[in-house]
């Protein structure tokens, strides 16, 4: 699917593809968060966009836009900021422009929310799906304080997450409610697959040599079963997607 991205801003917010990165991820001894690959795929599925300027946003608490401050960093103009972040709803929300209008193919929508995993103290992202397949105006990136007080935004940091969704077949979705026991061939793989964690972690914590040296189960990783059972081609355990290029002539 091709997604276009219009420029409306000369000079757009960077899109880049999303990093697994994450500072608090890193944080951890050995960074073993980077071992849940749900949590790295997650991170990863989609597109950031930066921030073309550091700031910092300050909530008093009350209802209306004049109650967020914003102050731009170092020697960066307040012009340059008020093009990219600006108090508009009021109640504590942080709006973002993003200096695009997107585009989808038909039968797609995105969903814009922050980046996946991206954790900031004081402040939540709002998230939206929005039909672009049809849509002929822009969209924005929209924050809301969890308290009064001072958060920052750095230059290069990523304010908004955009992924392509279905626009139609996520109603066609039904949920269907099932006893295990209903499916003795998955029963059976659950139930090896409990066994050998528990195998696992019993010998974690009796100092089995092995195990510590290999640290963690590496079987969903892998794409693989504990019973030796392979996961089809289509396992993804890194993501590339494709970075943003300068459309060609007539296209």
């Amino acid at each position: 699917m091709k997604l276009t991205c219009y420029q409306v801003d000369p000079q757009p917010a960077e899109l880049v593809p999303g990093s697994p990165d994450r500072e608090w991820m890193d944080r951890f001894s050995d960074r073993h968060p980077y071992r849940c690959l749900p949590l790295v795929v997650a991170n990863t599925t989609g597109w950031a966009l930066l921030s073309p300027v550091s700031f910092t946003a300050t909530w008093t608490g009350g209802p209306r836009t004049e109650d967020i401050r914003l102050d731009p960093d170092g020697d960066t103009p307040k012009a340059l900021l008020d093009r990219w972040a600006v108090s508009h709803f009021s109640g504590g929300v942080l709006t973002f422009h993003t200096g695009y209008l997107f585009r989808t193919e038909p039968g797609w929508d995105l969903w814009v929310g922050g980046p996946p995993n991206h954790i900031k103290d004081g402040i939540q992202p709002l998230a939206g799906v929005v039909e672009t397949y049809w849509l002929p105006f822009p969209f924005t990136m929209n924050w809301r304080f969890t308290r009064p007080g001072m958060i920052s935004f750095k230059k290069g940091e990523p304010f908004c997450f955009i992924m392509p969704i279905p626009h139609e077949q996520m109603d066609e979705v039904q949920p269907i409610i099932k006893s295990i026991h209903d499916d003795p061939d998955l029963k059976r793989q659950y139930e090896a697959w409990g066994a050998s964690r528990t195998n696992f972690l019993d010998k974690l914590a009796d100092k089995d040599a092995e195990a510590i040296k290999n640290g963690w189960q590496r079987d969903y990783f892998r794409g693989r079963t504990p019973e030796g059972h392979l996961a089809p081609d289509s396992h993804v355990n890194r993501r590339r997607l494709k970075p943003p290029r300068k459309a060609e002539p007539g296209e």
